[in-house]
């Protein structure tokens, strides 16, 4: 790892106190930038910024109030004169069929997945255009496919790639840089939940979900959190210069399955031999 490759720049990660947030946070800080964690949950994000020493800071805000974020980047120009980098991980769930869902469900799972993107990278916008700085949006495959029962949580995901597609056309010609990751299944406190109840609904363990989750995948397992961290300090750094507008794929190779062949192999989610 190169640990200077982000030397000098400061990154604010919104929902960066636990899975792929927390892991970002870690790997920005490993390769030489300033780390500000914004979100909800004070405690999470304090602890993770604990881990970082000077390098770290913890703000409590609610990324989807336009005033609240003003004020915590008015406090990271305070601290640490940027950012040059934002990546806008704060979600959360929009589950439901669309029919099942109620006008609050759905509004829910927008706010939670679209808004905290929206609005954080729309106040950061002038400090990112001063500084030629960039952003990294994590969406999902949930951006690229429909899961069952998650109207929301898919319709905000795919719309996280329009806004990053329509961002990296209206400013690059302003310096700044926009790219979203897509990760498929990743071990997090969220996904661990999501296998307890496929566990508890099949009679497994939480592992065994796991495996049942990717075992069509190529690579047969979920991404770590940290794996999906290097690819965003990937976007995130100099090494990526020339990519704006890019979405990233990181699905355990999910995407290259063609679903409708998959009955016709009998040894299917085992390595040939």
């Amino acid at each position: 790892m190169d640990n200077s490759r982000l030397a000098g720049k400061v990154a604010v990660i919104t929902g960066g106190g636990t899975g792929i947030g927390a892991a970002a946070a870690r790997r920005f800080a490993a390769e030489g930038a300033d780390v500000v964690l914004v979100g909800r949950r004070e405690a999470p994000l304090r602890a993770v910024a604990g881990e970082l020493g000077e390098r770290g800071m913890a703000l409590a805000a609610d990324v989807t109030d336009r005033v609240a974020v003003r004020a915590a980047l008015d406090a990271v120009a305070e601290r640490f004169g940027g950012p040059d980098i934002v990546v806008a991980n704060a979600g959360g769930h929009g589950l439901g069929a669309a029919g099942e869902m109620t006008d609050e469900d759905w509004r829910r799972g927008l706010h939670a997945n679209l808004d905290t993107a929206f609005v954080t990278i729309r106040e950061a916008l002038p400090a990112l255009e001063r500084r030629r700085g960039n952003v990294v949006v994590v969406s999902s495959i949930a951006g690229l496919a429909a899961g069952p029962r998650a109207c929301g949580y898919v319709t905000a995901k795919h719309a996280l790639i329009g806004l990053t597609r329509s961002l990296a056309r209206d400013y690059g010609r302003a310096g700044v840089r926009v790219n979203a990751v897509c990760p498929g299944w990743v071990r997090t406190p969220m996904a661990d939940g999501e296998m307890d109840e496929l566990a508890a609904d099949r009679g497994i363990g939480r592992e065994e979900a796991y495996a049942l989750v990717t075992r069509h995948t190529p690579l047969g397992r979920p991404a770590e959190a940290e794996e999906i961290a290097a690819v965003i300090a990937f976007l995130a750094s100099p090494d990526a210069s020339a990519m704006t507008g890019a979405v990233l794929v990181a699905d355990s190779g999910a995407g290259a399955v063609d679903l409708p062949t998959i009955a016709f192999d009998e040894d299917a989610g085992r390595a040939p031999a």
